[in-house]
């Protein structure tokens, strides 16, 4: 029996070590009759950043990929990076496969779970992004929300220099901050996703896991 294809696409280049590694093996190892193929482009993310948010030509490579994907046998395709996740809204309305960003399960379970929401991220594009999904989920669900941003800047560069302990630290101490302000706590990036801290006293939401069990999801698994 031929297995079913999954595709990634990643907008950095340390994928393995943010996203494959942690998440996608173990869930290779839960679901043996999947595999995943990996499409990355570490030119998506500095272009984005540049301009403050998702450009055109951005989002028109992201839908190339896309159609490489399905033309390569894709069963589902799932877009690694908040930054960008409003191109895999556009993407999907021109590819015949589910496609889906990774946090969109996220932002649904934020929605469901407080009022007060509280935004985490070391990147400045990312909270902008992830606030947009959660806004359209919140309408989907007929529910009023407050949200507070709080961006750690100069963690993701210190993350992708090497410091995952320094990095982690200024998440773990943003989050205690944030924490006192709001009913639950939703992480803005997949790179965040590893840091463990003590319990804040509210529900801390993390993009990773979830957007796999998407998939499990999304191919009736």
């Amino acid at each position: 029996m031929s297995k079913k294809k999954v595709y990634l696409i990643h907008t950095v280049k340390q994928f393995m070590d943010m996203i494959y590694l942690p998440l996608a093996i173990p869930f290779l190892d839960e679901n043996p009759e999947v595999e995943i193929f990996n499409i990355m482009d570490d030119s998506l993310l500095p272009d984005t950043l540049n301009e403050g948010k998702l450009t055109d030509k951005v989002a028109r490579r992201i839908l190339n990929y896309a159609h490489a994907a399905e033309s390569n046998g894709a069963d589902c395709i799932m877009v690694t990076c908040t930054s960008v996740n409003e191109a895999a809204k556009y993407a999907r309305k021109f590819v015949n496969v589910p496609m889906f960003n990774i946090d969109e399960p996220v932002a649904k379970l934020a929605v469901a779970t407080g009022k007060k929401i509280g935004i985490l991220a070391t990147l400045p594009t990312s909270p902008t992004a992830t606030l947009r999904l959660i806004e359209e989920e919140a309408a989907l669900q007929g529910k009023e929300i407050e949200s507070v941003i709080k961006v750690v800047d100069g963690a993701f560069d210190i993350l992708v220099s090497g410091d995952r302990d320094k990095h982690d630290q200024m998440v773990r101490d943003a989050l205690m901050e944030l924490a006192k302000e709001v009913d639950v706590v939703t992480f803005a990036q997949i790179s965040m996703s590893r840091v463990e801290h003590d319990d804040p006293g509210i529900p801390v939401l993390k993009i990773g896991k979830s957007g796999f069990e998407e998939v499990k999801h999304v191919l009736q698994l």
